[in-house]
């Protein structure tokens, strides 16, 4: 077992030297090339002195995902305080920050969906983060007029499955040309804007 697999101590600059240089080489080699031995070296640290913060490469993906989804709970946390925004706006702006999180760091987030099966700890980081932001839509899909009881059609049931849809739409569009996360962003707008403010049917002539 690793000594480390949670969000990093602040202020530990070699601590994060060693996920800053992960993050890169996750770019650059992917993770199975990924070896401790790059690891340590791009952190200008022995293999030896890297173990007494990570026992394994699995270790440091774990770390390096939960810093990652701090941001992207930081952003749940404010959607679901903000009551001045209107509904729609507020689901705008939570896809645009998360259009962000995944040009900035879409390796790391690719890699958290690709080895959540095979790493708990990146599992469950990933999976409370995803449900942490559900959470806070709720509040906004509440605030939108939906009703906010435990059925399928009711606020939380459609936050989550938005979402997780979310979450696999930018998976997918990751890796593509640069205007493909755009266009996933203004497809998703239209289906979360179709929930928050439903089309009236059109009159018959």
């Amino acid at each position: 077992m690793g000594r480390r697999s949670e969000t990093p101590r602040k202020g530990d600059l070699r601590e994060q030297a060693l996920l800053d240089t992960a993050e890169e080489l996750l770019a650059r080699t992917g993770l199975e090339r990924m070896t401790v031995e790059d690891i340590a070296k791009g952190a200008g640290i022995s293999r030896g002195s890297l173990y007494f913060y990570f026992g394994s490469k699995q270790d440091v993906l774990a770390a390096l995902v939960a810093r990652t989804m701090v941001a992207i709970r930081e952003d749940a946390t404010r959607a679901a305080k903000d009551t001045d925004t209107p509904p729609d706006r507020a689901a705008e702006r939570a896809l645009q920050h998360t259009e962000r999180m995944w040009r900035e760091h879409g390796t790391v987030m690719r890699a958290a969906v690709e080895n959540a099966a095979l790493n708990e700890a990146v599992k469950r980081s990933w999976e409370e983060t995803v449900e942490a932001f559900a959470e806070a839509m709720r509040h906004v899909l509440v605030r939108a007029g939906l009703p906010d009881g435990d059925g399928p059609t009711d606020a939380g049931a459609l936050a989550r499955a938005l979402c997780w849809m979310t979450e696999r739409v930018y998976y997918r569009a990751h890796g593509d040309d640069g205007d493909t996360l755009d266009r996933a962003t203004r497809t998703l707008r239209e289906v979360w804007l179709r929930v928050i403010t439903p089309q009236q049917p059109q009159q018959q002539p």
